[in-house]
């Protein structure tokens, strides 16, 4: 009788336990790095969404501004001035009436407000219009003021009483998708003189 050796081929259990255990670090590591990715890169994605949104919405605004002009009724271009707060009359759609224009920072959002005229004389006395012109605006929470006010010399107007002597406005956006997150706020700066009040 002839005895045969059998070689087996294979793995043991300790080989793999060790095949098993390198595959799950592998993979860990690897799911890992593509959370984090995607983390950063969200957070980016969307830092960038906002600041186009806002960069969009602070040039559209200061169209509008440079536009004002005297109400439907006669009144005068501007109502109303403050940090966060402007109100004037201008023609933003091109119609035969001037509307009443209000931006203002609303909590972590920049809104625009339009009133139209109506009757004969014109009134403004309709509901505003709002809509939303940009998102996660930080210029309440940094204590940061959205609009600035010129007279013709170029001195800040820090009285807002006298809306009469405004001839220039700039505005400072502070955009930031999250706040506890670095870098600090995105500050976004434009300016407008306002035409029909130039050289009155």
């Amino acid at each position: 009788m002839t005895r045969k050796n059998y070689l087996y081929s294979g793995m043991t259990l300790i080989e793999t336990l060790v095949w098993i255990a390198v595959f799950i670090s592998a993979m860990t590591a690897l799911m890992s790095s593509v959370l984090y990715f995607y983390r950063t890169s969200n957070y980016t994605i969307q830092q960038a969404s906002a600041t186009a949104s806002a960069q969009r919405g602070i040039d559209l605004m200061i169209r509008t501004i440079r536009e004002a002009s005297y109400a439907s009724n006669g009144a005068y271009p501007i109502v109303s001035i403050a940090n966060n707060d402007f109100v004037f009359y201008a023609d933003i759609d091109a119609d035969l009436g001037i509307e009443r224009v209000h931006y203002y920072v609303s909590g972590n959002t920049l809104q625009k407000g339009v009133v139209e005229p109506s009757g004969d004389p014109p009134v403004y006395s309709g509901a505003e219009a709002t809509s939303t012109i940009s998102q996660d605006v930080r210029n309440i929470a940094q204590s940061s003021s959205l609009f600035a006010y010129y007279d013709k010399d170029g001195t800040l107007i820090s009285n807002f009483t006298k809306i009469g002597d405004v001839r220039y406005v700039s505005a400072n956006l502070l955009v930031d998708v999250d706040p506890n997150k670095s870098p600090i706020p995105l500050s976004l700066k434009s300016s407008a003189a306002l035409r029909n009040l130039i050289g009155k």
